[in-house]
């Protein structure tokens, strides 16, 4: 279980303390995946958890600004999700509360790191598109025991501590340079302030999700997240 101690996440200058209060999971008959619905004095953050048993890696995946449990890629995620079982690397999908507030989508994306963590695991991957990006290397920053950290198409924005991420958390930046909605530039500039070990992906004629590339950049984060996360093999 995930207890009842206070998990603190600071994001730029704010510091935000929520506690958890229950947490309910419920099976979904014909589905890879159980339902996690966290209940904290913040509300309640839902995830869809892709159960690998005996995991001691796990790997937390977030969308953009539009909310829901939305995908890049064709259906990355979930894809993603069902094939890192074999790997014994658990996956949670996390639905935002607000999914346009940075400090509240990073409070949601913490809470899903702190699941896995309750779970055995002891290394975690994330794994973020668009928004979504700066979501996951804020929550990075808070938690060390994040190994790897991926953004699809990422914001700029909010991205600014990647830099400390040197030495513990491995970054792979992946965009498309036809995207309309966020320029390759963003994930650039993010490439420029983090540290090794880094890599930069740019998909020649790709837009902002990313599905004319898909199955390259499918193998692009399962190989980033294998050769990251301990214990597991490329």
């Amino acid at each position: 279980m995930l207890g009842t101690a206070a998990v603190e996440v600071d994001v730029g200058a704010t510091r935000v303390e929520v506690r958890p209060t229950n947490v309910r999971r419920v099976p979904q008959a014909g589905e890879a995946y159980d339902v996690v619905e966290i209940e904290t004095d913040r509300g309640t953050t839902t995830c869809r958890y892709y159960e690998a048993r005996g995991a001691r890696s796990g790997v937390v995946m977030v969308g953009g600004t539009g909310g829901g449990f939305d995908t890049p890629a064709q259906g990355l995620y979930p894809r993603l999700a069902k094939d890192l079982r074999n790997d014994r690397i658990g996956t949670l999908r996390v639905q935002y509360r607000h999914p346009t507030d940075l400090v509240e989508s990073t409070v949601d994306t913490a809470l899903g790191t702190r699941y896995l963590e309750s779970q055995g695991v002891s290394a975690v991957g994330l794994v973020g598109h668009s928004f979504g990006g700066a979501v996951v290397i804020q929550a990075a920053a808070n938690d060390p025991a994040v190994r790897a950290v991926v953004t699809i198409s990422t914001q700029a924005a909010g991205t600014e501590p990647v830099a400390g991420l040197a030495g513990r958390a491995a970054t792979l930046l992946i965009h498309g340079d036809a995207d309309p909605v966020l320029s390759h530039r963003s994930s650039e500039e993010v490439y420029r302030h983090a540290r090794e070990p880094k890599r930069l992906v740019v998909y020649e004629g790709a837009g902002h999700t990313l599905d004319e590339a898909a199955e390259s950049l499918y193998v692009e984060v399962k190989a980033w997240l294998l050769k990251h996360l301990p214990g597991t093999l490329v």
